[in-house]
């Protein structure tokens, strides 16, 4: 306890906690006042105006780099929608940001005594590792599964399901020494309850490139040719890695850390063993969006 107190008197320096002219954090360019405590992660930047087109008004727009943040407001519920832009480096930035918006006091530069809890939702694109999804449907990650490295740089705790779990992970898929020690987090219970009915549930693995990093060979071979089998081939339980992104491992793990709620539904919009790819992206994530919206904002 003593120690928590010293943490919360020590004032952050300005080169650990960057902030702009007006006060705003450095990369989401955000005061305070103008986050909501939902927020709705996308990775394109392009993807934000498809989100809010949805809100009933928007009383917020702003844009710095990959980061565009639209807040508003849905059947009465204030929202933001944010792009991250692509990878776990950049949920790394966000996720810390998004944290000291709410649970710093930029002015004085120290932790508040009363932390605040964001519930964040992760809407994006993944490709499927088993035949039985197709493109077109909705996975729901019930576990984050990085393959990236970031959580290494932070004290991740598992409960003891979870150290089940990511043990027999890395004997299945182990790093030989030169790739990141993968890493687990599994989802906000009550985001799950709120939005997960009807949808593919597994284990959702984050990688940090998308061309070696996930098994796509175009003119460099690959150090680890067998990656998409053994992704396919992980069982643990009834648990399986049902699909692979970018970003949700890092969502997940940091939120963890930061003690936030988090999900991640993605839209599948590609299938890596029967080798297809959706022919209608654009109208398969409007569903998704307006079901998760939807779902997010009632009662």
């Amino acid at each position: 306890m003593q120690i928590y107190k010293n943490i919360l008197m020590k004032q952050i320096p300005e080169s650990e906690l960057i902030l702009n002219g007006d006060g705003s954090v450095y990369h989401l360019n955000l005061l305070p006042e103008e986050l909501a405590d939902t927020v709705i992660t996308v990775g394109d930047p392009d993807r934000v105006p498809v989100v809010s087109k949805f809100f009933d008004s928007i009383e917020l727009k702003k844009q710095k780099r990959e980061f565009v943040s639209h807040t508003g407001t849905l059947n009465g519920k204030r929202l933001t929608v944010l792009s991250t832009g692509i990878g776990t480096d950049n949920i790394d930035i966000a996720f810390n940001e998004l944290d000291a918006l709410v649970n710093i006091d930029l002015k004085t530069r120290l932790i508040k005594e009363k932390l605040s809890s964001l519930k964040i939702i992760r809407l994006g694109t993944s490709g499927a590792l088993h035949a039985d999804i197709p493109v077109d449907s909705f996975v729901f990650s019930t576990y984050g599964l990085g393959l990236d490295g970031v959580l290494n740089f932070y004290v991740l705790e598992n409960n003891a399901h979870e150290s089940e779990v990511i043990e027999a992970f890395r004997k299945h898929y182990p790093s030989n020494g030169v790739l990141a020690q993968s890493y687990l987090s599994s989802v906000s219970s009550l985001l799950e309850n709120k939005i997960s009915d009807g949808l593919i549930k597994g284990i959702t693995a984050s990688c940090c490139g998308f061309y070696g990093p996930q098994g796509r060979v175009l003119r460099g071979q690959l150090a680890r040719p067998d990656f998409l089998e053994r992704l396919n081939s992980f069982q643990f339980g009834d648990l399986r890695v049902t699909n692979f992104e970018m970003e949700t491992g890092a969502m997940y793990g940091l939120a963890r850390v930061l003690g936030h709620e988090v999900c991640s539904v993605n839209a599948i919009v590609a299938n890596r063993i029967t080798l297809e790819h959706t022919h209608r992206a654009e109208q398969t994530i409007d569903e998704m969006i307006e079901m998760v919206l939807h779902r997010l904002t009632q009662n």
